[in-house]
């Protein structure tokens, strides 16, 4: 059993979740190797792509390769799951009920962050892929809270889209002005924060040295929240609940 560790369902795409791990690290306060957060990250690359299942671009689905991932992790014993991809939170409730493990939840948690920086948000816009934008996924979250989700027009979501696909995905440096061109267009349609609502928009972030407190980076938001609840007394206590779950079934086997 992996002791207090991290389930990551990651690959979706690759330097996302290479990006995690380092957030993960950056975020731990640590002076020696004991001090970090124990991970088991799954680089599943080739699960199907999201947005093409939920545009029905593609018949493939990627909840099997979700489930099974989330399984595999929960035999091992990990404390905690996280889905470094905000397009497949579109399966999350389906994965969340495969498991008896806990998850975060990535939107939630960003929209959660922007509450936090624009006290009495109102109206928070999202840059994500077409399938994000398309599930409503972070709109049912928004709506939950009261806020209004803005999202780009259709011109300028080709162009977030072809940074995303084009760009980051295809292992390129992705354009600083176009990048901060979509930010300031949410900007301009009153939005107190923008959530870059996918994790390849977080490279980019990276990339482009954007550092402006209004953006809301869902990846980084997630890193932070993770290190948090995989240290926190609710999650320890999980652990001791199944770690004896676990010895109440080799027990049974053994008699």
């Amino acid at each position: 059993m992996m002791n207090r560790a991290v389930g990551v369902i990651g690959g979706l795409g690759p330097s996302a979740t290479a990006y995690f791990y380092e957030l993960v690290l950056s975020k731990t306060a640590a002076k020696r190797d004991q001090d970090h957060v124990n991970m088991v990250i799954m680089n599943h690359a080739s699960i199907p792509d999201r947005t093409a299942f939920i545009s029905g671009e593609s018949d493939e689905s990627p909840l099997p390769y979700l489930l099974d991932d989330a399984k595999t992790l929960e035999g091992l014993g990990v404390g905690l799951i996280v889905i470094p991809c905000n397009t497949a939170h579109y399966f999350f409730d389906d994965i969340e009920k495969s498991v008896s493990v806990p998850m975060l939840n990535i939107v939630e948690e960003a929209v959660t962050e922007a509450e936090r920086r624009a006290p009495g948000l109102t109206k928070v816009g999202v840059l994500a892929t077409d399938g994000t934008l398309l599930a409503k996924i972070y709109e049912k979250v928004c709506a939950g809270a009261g806020i209004a989700c803005e999202v780009p027009g259709a011109d300028m979501q080709k162009q977030v889209m072809e940074l995303i696909y084009g760009g980051v995905k295809a292992g390129h440096k992705p354009d600083g002005a176009a990048f901060r061109g979509m930010i300031d267009h949410l900007r301009s349609k009153g939005c107190q924060c923008v959530i870059l609502g996918c994790t390849e928009l977080s490279v980019a972030k990276r990339a482009c040295s954007v550092m402006d407190s209004d953006v809301v980076d869902s990846l980084e938001v997630l890193a932070a929240r993770t290190v948090e609840e995989i240290r926190s007394p609710e999650l320890i206590r999980f652990e001791k609940k199944q770690c004896k779950s676990q010895a109440l079934i080799l027990n049974s086997q053994l008699y």
